[in-house]
């Protein structure tokens, strides 16, 4: 499936400086499959029954009342290694970036000893990620589990705290605000998490959940005002506002994950970050919160950053790419080039898993297996960090840190010495 045509990008995007390693927790890797979209429905979600309440079972997909014409179908001690220098990357518009990061390195300390703990080593989770975010853009970022993506996605939401570099929202570094000016400053981005089920206080009501940023944040509502916008926020997400009185476990799970996107709606941020919000739930309900996605981003003109494991729903919503491996982004352009022309072995090998809806090109697609684990990021190999699993890997690769620009014959940024555009569906290199 083809990504939306309003938001469309220029052919040739300039690159971020370099990248960065992350160390993620999910244990899942890459998959990919065929991204259907439902159409948007007026009617709001009803998950209840008899009492009133639909109970939500966290091993299986709960049931929505809402109707979908398609479903969308997913398919040891070591020392620190110095980064290479790269150049920083260039910008197209400054005054249209709503989000500038540089240099973002995060470094997770390994320590030995009890009473006397002393550094032995360091898990480079992020490691040098470089990137620019405009108004009304999508950036998908995608790799393997333990890459780092949803660590980045921490740093740039203030849960984690850089170990050096910058995070600029409308050109004010969070990394360098303190106290009430970095409360302020981050009501600008906020968050949509992966888990719909436990990413929201049991305990408490709808109402309370999403108002609970007015509490910390008196200034942006009044008061007498609170319980009103926070049902406008309920409606805005497709949801009834009279169950502002009712708990999450009497909704369904694509109902919870538009709760978690009407509480991040309601500081009214320019920037979300959405770390894998459609990974959590039944295929048949994915589309359904894409749409929903793609909608406020067109009546909000909201920036994403984007994260997940699915390479079509990524495809589908992302303007821009990011394919990340081991902490560095391997890979940085327009989505649909990068999909269309991978010039990196990795995005190669990716993009060869994700199925192919139509029968007769399955056979002349170029299936790429790759051999070995994936190196520790507490100990990466030197140079490219994908050499040790790369087929075209020579000396080269593990003397000099390639980086992550625009190669000959392409269109796009590629970490890799040997880029070459490949046509991984029709196996043309």
């Amino acid at each position: 499936m083809s990504k939306k045509t309003a938001k469309d990008t220029p052919s040739e995007e300039n690159p971020p400086a370099d990248a960065a390693v992350a160390a993620d927790g999910t244990g899942d890797s890459p998959a990919g499959g065929a991204a259907a979209t439902a159409p948007e429905t007026g009617a709001t979600e009803d998950a209840t029954s008899g009492n009133g309440a639909a109970s939500g079972d966290a091993g299986a997909p709960a049931v929505e009342s809402e109707s979908a014409s398609e479903s969308a179908s997913a398919s040891a001690s070591v020392t620190e290694t110095p980064r290479a220098e790269q150049p920083a990357a260039p910008v197209l518009d400054k005054a249209e970036n709503v989000l500038e990061v540089r240099d973002l390195v995060k470094h997770f300390p390994i320590t030995q000893g009890i009473v006397l703990r002393r550094k032995v080593g360091a898990v480079q989770a992020v490691d040098g990620i470089s990137l620019d975010l405009r108004r009304g853009e999508t950036l998908g970022i995608v790799g393997e589990s333990g890459c780092g993506k949803s660590t980045l996605a921490k740093l740039l939401i203030g849960l984690e705290r850089p170990t050096s570099g910058s995070i600029k929202v409308r050109g004010q570094d969070l990394t360098e605000l303190r106290g009430g000016d970095l409360l302020a400053a981050r009501r600008n981005i906020q968050m949509v998490f992966q888990d719909p089920y436990t990413s929201l206080n049991p305990r408490m009501t709808v109402g309370d959940l999403i108002g609970e940023p007015f509490e910390i944040h008196t200034d942006v509502v009044p008061r007498q005002g609170r319980r009103q916008r926070v049902q406008e926020l309920l409606e805005l997400v497709g949801l009834n506002p009279d169950h502002i009185n009712r708990y999450p476990h009497q909704f369904s799970g694509g109902q919870r994950q538009r709760i978690g996107i009407a509480r991040a709606l309601a500081l009214e941020p320019e920037v979300l970050l959405c770390d894998e919000p459609v990974s959590a739930l039944d295929v048949s309900i994915q589309a359904q919160v894409i749409n929903l996605l793609e909608k406020l981003q067109d009546e909000l003109g909201l920036s994403y950053l984007f994260i997940a494991h699915d390479l079509s729903v990524v495809r589908h919503i992302a303007d821009k790419l990011g394919v990340m491996y081991l902490g560095r982004m391997v890979e940085y352009g327009n989505a649909e080039e990068i999909y269309e022309a991978p010039t990196h072995p990795y995005t190669q090998a990716l993009l060869s898993a994700v199925p192919v809806p139509d029968p007769k090109l399955r056979g002349m697609r170029d299936e790429i297996v790759l051999e070995g684990d994936v190196p520790s990021p507490a100990n990466p190999p030197s140079g490219c960090r994908f050499r040790t699993r790369c087929w075209k890997a020579e000396d080269v690769c593990a003397e000099e840190t390639p980086l992550l620009q625009v190669r000959e014959n392409s269109r796009h940024a590629s970490a890799c010495h040997f880029a070459q555009e490949r046509d991984v569906v029709h196996g043309a290199a």
